[in-house]
């Protein structure tokens, strides 16, 4: 795993694990102790790795991981929540980490976040889904940024902001169900945008996005299932597409998808939180 993702891979394969219901299979306390070890007690964030400067989105994996093991009580919370809050710009937008950079990923990151957390409150949600908005194209589509080409992963940080805050009204949910369902290719598999070849990860992006729509209905899923299984390597592990190497992304990404459509070996996962259903059950009952 590369240095600068060794955390969100933690958090794929763990995510993996849980829906394959083989979470045990690694060592839990092992596992907790190293996130720990990525943590910045300056910043409130959490690095990709040991030493390196805290991110958003490496915080978020680590989050994840925590909610994963039911062990958010070992977060130093109110560290995590201000450095969140810290990286809200004026505009409602997010930077990624201290040296700005601004993304729709990270609006997502942040307020899935604090969603976990139940710390909603402390940032400025209305201003954050405002600047989501303003990312939207006339196709229906989102972007990384205001003007910026609509693209299915984007599709999903913003679908997801606006379910995990009951904004998805305020979308044309109809006009932006047709775009993702035109992202499935004859072979069954999307594309990220148009004219583009198809990979397994947007099975995940475009179906998690429909789904959250509830549009999941429009496209053919027999072909999906049929492409993601072509991309399972005899070693275990899925690939981007048939033939490829697997790696832990698009093994997480390709049983995410399944796990959507209801494939019966695998536990059911939740759309807006990228986590199992029995997780977020967790963290609702402790919310209430």
């Amino acid at each position: 795993m590369l240095e600068h993702r060794k955390i969100s891979g933690v958090y794929w394969s763990l995510a993996s694990l849980h829906m394959m219901d083989c979470l045990d299979d690694l060592p839990k306390e092992e596992i907790i102790e190293w996130v720990f070890k990525t943590y910045d007690k300056d910043s409130g964030g959490f690095g990709a790795n040991e030493q390196l400067d805290p991110q958003l989105l490496s915080t978020l994996s680590a989050v994840q991981i925590l909610a994963i093991y039911n062990e958010l009580d070992r977060l130093d919370m109110e560290k995590v929540v201000e450095y969140i809050k810290s990286l809200q710009n004026e505009d409602g937008s997010f930077s990624g980490d201290q040296w700005g950079e601004v993304d729709t990923r990270f609006s997502y990151g942040a307020l899935l976040c604090l969603k976990i957390m139940n710390r909603l409150e402390d940032v400025d949600v209305d201003k954050a889904i405002d600047y989501v908005l303003r990312c939207r194209n006339f196709d229906g589509g989102f972007g990384c940024i205001p003007g910026a080409e609509s693209h299915a992963g984007q599709i999903f940080c913003c679908v997801g902001a606006l379910a995990l805050t009951n904004s998805l009204n305020r979308t044309d949910v109809d006009l932006l169900g047709w775009w993702l369902s035109e992202r499935q290719l004859p072979c069954g598999g999307f594309n990220g945008r148009p004219d583009k070849k198809e990979d397994v990860c947007y099975s995940w992006w475009v179906l998690s996005s429909m789904a959250m729509l509830g549009k999941i209905d429009w496209i053919d899923r027999e072909k999906l299932t049929e492409f993601i299984l072509k991309c399972q390597s005899p070693e275990g592990g899925i690939a981007y597409r048939p033939g490829g190497m697997p790696d832990v992304f698009h093994t997480f990404f390709g049983l995410g998808a399944l796990s959507l459509m209801d494939c019966p070996d695998l536990k059911r996962i939740d759309p807006k939180y990228a986590l199992g259903t029995e997780v977020v059950e967790l963290i609702e009952n402790v919310r209430n």
